[in-house]
């Protein structure tokens, strides 16, 4: 069965499988086999292997990093590829005509990427980072939401 940390994992994956191709694929998940995407879709990848494959992805496939303000202007623009697809989808705004329905999860897929590109860039372990980040938002906000009457 399918639950949400793979449905993301197959997002990073999707992602990765369009630029970095088979190969790397198949390095990254032992025991899957050529275009076996149902066992693909089994196979869990943690933030720090998706911080390890884009690295080598990077070095290898893609040369060398954007500089970090190129690669922060990339995220921009990816995140507004995301607000457009969500402001058409689920907001009040409607495609325009000849405006193709773009994928949201590659989209999300992107934005992943650049993210990680940048993580990488400064060094930052976004594993233990979002462990603390979780750790913060737990301790401020442990009656803070309970207690917001908006949300009932």
């Amino acid at each position: 069965m399918i639950n949400s940390n793979t449905e993301v994992s197959v997002i990073i994956l999707g992602g990765l499988f369009n630029i970095a191709g088979k190969l790397i694929i198949i390095r990254i998940f032992d025991g899957v086999k050529g275009n076996d995407f149902e066992e693909l879709k089994k196979a869990a990848m943690t933030i720090r292997e998706a911080q390890n494959i884009i690295d080598q992805w990077i070095n290898t496939t893609g040369v060398r990093y954007f500089n970090e303000l190129t690669n922060t202007s990339i995220l921009m623009e990816e995140v507004g590829e995301v607000a457009r697809i969500m402001a058409r989808k689920y907001g009040e705004q409607s495609f325009k005509e000849g405006e193709d329905d773009k994928d949201l999860a590659d989209e999300f897929a992107d934005v992943l990427f650049v993210l990680i590109c940048l993580a990488n860039q400064t060094g930052v372990d976004l594993t233990d980072a979002l462990k603390k980040n979780l750790e913060k938002k737990t301790k401020r906000d442990a009656d803070r939401h309970l207690k917001n009457q908006k949300l009932r």
